[in-house]
């Protein structure tokens, strides 16, 4: 995976430069501001904060995904998602729940801004990303910014690692991974049987508890991965990723929920194909009584290659640790520590049967 991300990192910047070079500071064609999915936490005595990130681009709108495309429809449009124009030093005005901040994107177009005087709405508060000053012609550009509010009635958050734990994906094999990538859509790209459901039993029957999909995956993939999530019925909630380019970490997004979300318990759900078991055992003894359990899916190609049973050797025994070939296993262990009821274990069982 590591490799994969590094090939198409190296691409990303061979191609912003030769574009840079060739556009200069002429006026961009497709000026765009792209706002991610944010969050942040609404509570009677307790105002904000939300957070927002996006990017600002000079590309068109991606293609829409339509049912029965061809595999080359979704490569072109998987190749064009990496092969972006950034815009840095873009200043922005970022409004929330009626609290605003200025910005400027980084050199590679991104930004984030942190409101600390916002007045949020649960489950949902939409804001505003505006141009806050002509930039080379441009005069004026709006995005909308949607954050994900917690508002102190949730029973429990969640964090979920995204590939090969809900998204099948294969990332042990590079070259399975890149041409699902590359030719799958939205559409086409699929969940792990029960993983829905046992997401949506997890958020609870109201949806009030929020859910936070923590990726190593590029910012690139940020719609994919909002439309692959409502395509098969997972809760609706912030995707957060990394900058292909610069990097950026899943321990540094998992510290940013527990500390934005500081009166939530979670449950952490992730997959052994990677370093899930390790980075979650440090969040366990990092933030001792935040974590209500570990639910980590096996899908190593080599389920005795011993990086399971190291991380299980220094567990902090507090926390249960569950490790499931399926969703259904993943679920008894759930439903058994009484975060699951019997109807939505009942559901999943039935659903991971499909598999």
């Amino acid at each position: 995976m590591s490799r994969a991300r590094s090939i198409l990192g190296a691409l990303e910047r061979r191609w912003d430069s030769a574009r840079r070079a060739r556009w200069g500071d002429k006026l961009p064609r497709d000026f765009r501001i792209v706002a991610y999915v944010g969050h942040g936490r609404a509570h009677p005595l307790v105002i904000g904060p939300a957070i927002v990130r996006g990017r600002v681009l000079d590309d068109a709108e991606p293609a829409e995904t339509i049912v029965g495309e061809s595999p080359w429809a979704a490569v072109r449009r998987s190749v064009a998602g990496f092969l972006t124009t950034e815009l840095p030093g873009v200043h922005l005005r970022i409004e929330v729940g009626g609290g605003a901040v200025e910005t400027f994107t980084d050199g590679d177009g991104y930004f984030q801004a942190e409101l600390d005087d916002s007045v949020l709405e649960s489950p949902w508060t939409e804001g505003t990303v505006t141009l806050a000053s002509p930039y080379r012609g441009v005069e004026q550009a709006s995005a909308v910014a949607r954050i994900r509010v917690d508002d102190g009635r949730a029973e429990l958050g969640v964090i979920s690692d995204v590939d090969d734990t809900i998204l099948v994906t294969g990332v042990q094999r590079t070259g399975t991974m890149i041409r699902q990538t590359l030719t799958g859509s939205a559409l086409t790209r699929t969940s792990f049987a029960g993983a829905p459901e046992l997401y949506r039993a997890l958020a609870g029957a109201d949806l009030r508890n929020p859910f936070f999909y923590i990726s190593s995956s590029p910012w690139n993939l940020h719609d994919f991965l909002l439309g692959f999530l409502a395509h098969r019925g997972f809760p609706a909630g912030p995707v957060l990723l990394r900058d292909l380019v610069t990097g950026g970490h899943k321990r540094d997004r998992i510290h940013e929920v527990l500390t934005l979300h500081p009166d939530l318990q979670f449950v952490l759900i992730g997959d052994s194909a990677e370093h899930d078991p390790a980075i979650y055992a440090e969040t366990v003894r990092r933030y001792p009584g935040r974590i209500l359990a570990v639910c980590i899916r096996e899908v190593r190609l080599d389920p005795f290659d011993g990086r399971v049973e190291a991380v299980l050797k220094i567990w902090d025994e507090s926390v249960p640790f569950v490790l499931a070939p399926d969703s259904a296993a993943m679920a008894r262990e759930l439903a058994r520590l009484g975060l699951l009821s019997g109807p939505d274990l009942a559901a999943v069982v039935a659903a991971a049967s499909d598999d």
